[in-house]
């Protein structure tokens, strides 16, 4: 029972995760389809992690109301009806809509699979049951390029959201064949001013810097969204900080530790979250490759990652927590730089080396950082800080698709418009690198001993 209730659970989880890096193959296909340019479908990429943002944070408040494995099937199905909606679009509009549905079933689908499964496997058996879980996450950014691409070059985009369906149906069957109907805890009381002042500050504010750039509109309209944003986002914070129960509990940002975790995690993501959109665009729009081949070039991220999972926790064991997050930032902001040199003669193998090597630190940090978050949080406070750091990361790699866009399309208009040149994402990307580069500032100021408290008797994940 307990690989096969983790394995059921991560059909929705590989859907998940092979669609977030599918579309960033696929995006001047779809551009092209659809009648709209490349910079503009940032929107979609961007809809999407702000509907994560959103709805995060009360998708353990939905398991308790309304029973997890209930959630985890409607959240599967509205993932479905989302795919189903991106493979019909026919404008932009449609397909960023879709993209936020999409999110919404994506939303409820990760916490709610960690909580289903918490609750129906057997203490003893969890770790194993987890390292099963975990095997979509690795594997979904592996398939997922490669894949995609071959939908889209030798059929067409919409397979690549089509294909949800059957997977989604399959394990919505067994999910309730073989899922037990858990017990629920009783549901503290939601925060619902807080779900609206957060909610609405997240998409405005997201919605307003993806805007500003856009070509369609006039940068006002960007403006003018994200100052209402930042102005719903003090006005959440005065009542968060006033609240006993907050939706998003910001008197954690007390602990250093934390604090630190929460604002380096934050300039890290914002590079990071550039990448997936500038760099598959470029291989296809300057170097000449098709969706497969260039998504045969970015999966090699995904195996450097994959190698990580093997050493990372003997790294932290072995170092700490500093100079690794040091490290894994550094050299994941010069694999950004590096992206900002290629050429289309630049020799492929060279390329893909780098991407291994760069993905294997990327993923160093994230199993480093994801553990690092709790430094000095106590376990009753374990729960808030695991979503706010998820909201947070959510919210900052929607900003780097932002940032990245925003850079490009300034970058075009400097030059004097017209086809986007290999040097508009050349600039793209040194700005980008010089953001996700001030993390490794930051984390040089800690403490040489930051987190010891985890190293002494627990294993990371």
């Amino acid at each position: 029972m307990s690989r096969i209730t983790p394995l059921i659970l991560a059909t929705a989880l590989f859907m998940e995760n092979m669609d977030s890096t599918v579309i960033a193959t696929s995006l001047a296909a779809i551009a092209a389809d659809i009648g709209t340019d490349p910079i503009s479908l940032k929107l979609a990429l961007t809809a999407y992690l702000v509907a994560l943002a959103i709805f995060i944070p009360i998708s353990s408040w939905m398991a308790d109301r309304f029973g997890a494995r209930n959630v985890f099937r409607i959240a599967m199905l509205v993932f479905m009806v989302g795919s189903v909606a991106c493979a019909f679009s026919s404008s932009l509009t449609a397909f960023v809509g879709a993209r936020f549905v999409q999110g919404m079933g994506g939303a409820m689908m990760g916490p709610v699979a960690r909580l289903v499964l918490v609750r129906a496997t057997p203490r003893h058996q969890l770790v194993d049951a987890m390292a099963w879980l975990t095997i979509p996450a690795l594997i979904g950014p592996i398939v997922g390029p490669p894949f995609g691409g071959f939908l889209t070059t030798y059929f067409s985009w919409h397979w690549i959201f089509i294909i949800n369906v059957p997977i989604g149906i399959m394990g919505m069957i067994l999910v309730g064949l073989v899922l037990p109907n858990e017990q629920r805890n009783a549901p503290r009381r939601i925060d619902g001013k807080g779900f609206v002042l957060a909610g609405s500050a997240f998409a405005l504010f997201a919605f307003g810097c993806s805007v500003v750039s856009l070509p369609a509109l006039p940068p006002i309209y960007g403006a003018i969204a994200a100052a209402a944003g930042i102005g719903l986002g003090l006005v959440y914070a005065r009542h968060a900080l006033k609240t006993e129960f907050p939706l998003l509990d910001l008197r954690l940002l007390a602990f250093p530790n934390f604090r630190v975790a929460v604002v380096a995690g934050t300039f890290f993501r914002l590079g990071q979250g550039a990448t997936p959109f500038l760099f598959p665009l470029m291989l296809q729009l300057n170097f000449g490759m098709t969706p497969f081949e260039s998504g045969m070039v970015t999966f090699a991220g995904a195996i450097g990652a994959l190698a990580a999972k093997f050493v990372a926790n003997w790294i932290f064991a072995r170092f700490g927590f500093k100079y690794p997050l040091v490290a894994s930032t550094a050299i994941s902001t010069l694999g950004i730089l590096a992206m900002g040199f290629y050429q289309p003669d630049t020799w492929i193998p060279l390329i893909l080396a780098i991407l291994v090597f760069v993905g294997f630190w990327q993923s160093t940090f994230w199993t480093g950082s994801n553990a690092f978050v709790f430094a000095d949080i106590e376990d009753k406070d374990a729960g808030q800080a695991n979503v706010i750091s998820q909201v947070w990361g959510q919210l900052m790699f929607a900003m780097g698709v932002a940032l990245g866009g925003g850079m490009l399309e300034l970058a075009h208009k400097l030059r004097g418009g017209g086809e986007l040149a290999l040097s508009d994402f050349h600039v793209a990307f040194y700005v980008v690198a010089a953001v996700c580069g001030v993390s490794t500032l930051l984390f040089l100021r800690l403490p040489k001993n930051a987190g010891h408290q985890l190293l002494g008797s627990a294993h990371l994940h």
